[in-house]
């Protein structure tokens, strides 16, 4: 009888990782929308929208990622403020 082999474990992180992972995703997706804004607001859709954005993506992403690591507790913290836990 063959026992079934149980499933790789991947390139999955551990757990502990988890509010530096949320940060890098959310980080990178706000920067990224943002970028795409705040070009579009200043300078249009025009030529060269795509290399713009991610001229100032390369700026934000790093910048936002720090801002949402840092900021996180206290959001937890409002947000355990705001919201019943039960």
């Amino acid at each position: 009888m063959n026992a079934i082999p149980s499933k790789p474990p991947g390139l999955k992180l551990h757990k502990r990782y988890t509010p530096f992972v949320f940060a890098f995703y959310m980080a990178g997706i706000m920067a990224f929308l943002m970028s795409c804004t705040i070009v579009a607001a200043n300078s249009g859709l025009g030529s060269g929208f795509l290399q713009r954005v991610l001229s100032a993506y390369a700026l934000a992403m790093p910048v936002a990622f720090c801002c949402v690591v840092l900021v996180r507790p206290l959001v937890l913290r409002l947000v355990a403020i705001t919201v019943h836990s039960h």
